[in-house]
């Protein structure tokens, strides 16, 4: 039976304040980073020898960013046999992150869905929706950087609606608006309230 997305969104909320750092942090500068470590070198698995399929692996659990899945089914891997190992790079890494990221992709759902970021909620949908492991990774990467860039310019442009804000802060709105993600997320994380104090 396939869970539900309703009861997903309850466990991603469950979840949330003990995983909250993993997801990407936009006012530092730095988006969703890619998971997918260099698995192999330029050598096909197949021809890869054992100790080389073991070193791959390692390099996989080193990775800092690699997830809960990815960690599980790697220790699978290591702990099984030389098959177990080839199969994990060949494929079962790939699927493993695609967890991972699915995981990830709800708890940024259930923090858009309180803070009403529609471009978000949108975007993660199709990605979800899609399902694939490279949409899933695409969002990550690219999709959720520009999806919030777009529903921080509408939240900055409801500021500019304002008639009571104050000139300085008018101006600090109107600079921002036109700026990066980053520079979007910074103004209405940190800036806007720098501007009138």
């Amino acid at each position: 039976m396939k869970p539900s997305r309703a009861a997903l969104l309850v466990a991603a909320a469950a979840l949330t304040p003990a995983l909250l750092f993993t997801t990407p942090a936009f006012a530092t500068g730095s988006t969703a980073t890619s998971t997918t470590a260099t698995a192999t070198s330029e050598t096909p698995v197949d021809d890869m020898s054992e100790e080389d399929l073991r070193i791959a692996i390692l390099r996989i659990l080193a990775n800092k960013d690699s997830g809960k899945a990815v960690v599980r089914e790697a220790n699978k891997a290591l702990d099984g046999t030389v098959e177990d190992m080839r199969n994990f790079l060949e494929t079962g890494y790939r699927l493993a992150q695609a967890e991972d990221d699915r995981v990830a992709i709800f708890r940024i759902l259930y923090l858009a869905n309180k803070n009403g970021d529609k471009a978000v909620i949108r975007e993660a949908n199709k990605a979800l929706d899609d399902g694939s492991p490279e949409a899933l990774r695409a969002f990550l990467e690219t999709g959720y950087r520009l999806a919030q860039a777009e529903d921080d310019r509408v939240a900055i442009a409801r500021i500019l609606a304002d008639p009571t804000i104050s000139d300085a802060l008018r101006a600090a709105a109107e600079e921002a608006i036109d700026g990066t993600p980053e520079e979007l997320r910074y103004f209405l994380e940190v800036g806007q309230y720098k501007v009138d104090s």
